[in-house]
């Protein structure tokens, strides 16, 4: 079995070779067609990849535990659950709130950190 920490490793690697593709310089890039802006260069430092790729998929992860979260809260709401399945389901989402807390904890981010700006359409997750 591979290591997590080999294939984190390897992807990592892979994303630096796709990054590197890039122009290296503002003026290495080619002018974008009349009417249309020019793209955001991605910037990337092979020091801290690897956190901003673990940042990357703890916001995916957070994304979808917060629509599970409202998922079941609408369930409650709607009367379909038994008080066991209710309990279960409680005891369930606060059990990820905790893991995903210590793997932010883990990487050195904080669940705001996972909350990416979205420029005009504000920020990914809603507030808490």
């Amino acid at each position: 079995m591979t290591d997590p920490a080999d294939r984190l490793r390897e992807v990592a690697d892979a994303a630096s070779r796709a990054f590197s593709l890039l122009p290296a310089r503002p003026e290495d890039l080619v002018e974008p067609p009349a009417g249309r802006s020019a793209a955001h260069r991605l910037r990337t430092d092979p020091d801290t990849v690897e956190r901003d790729l673990v940042r990357l998929v703890l916001t995916i992860v957070e994304l979808l535990r917060q629509l599970m979260e409202r998922q079941a809260l609408r369930r409650v709401d709607e009367g379909g659950l038994t008080e066991e399945q209710e309990e279960r389901l409680g005891l369930t989402l606060m059990v990820l709130h905790d893991r995903m807390a210590e793997l932010c904890d883990r990487y050195g981010l904080t669940l705001e950190d996972l909350n990416l700006d979205l420029g005009p359409l504000g920020p990914l997750l809603p507030p808490p």
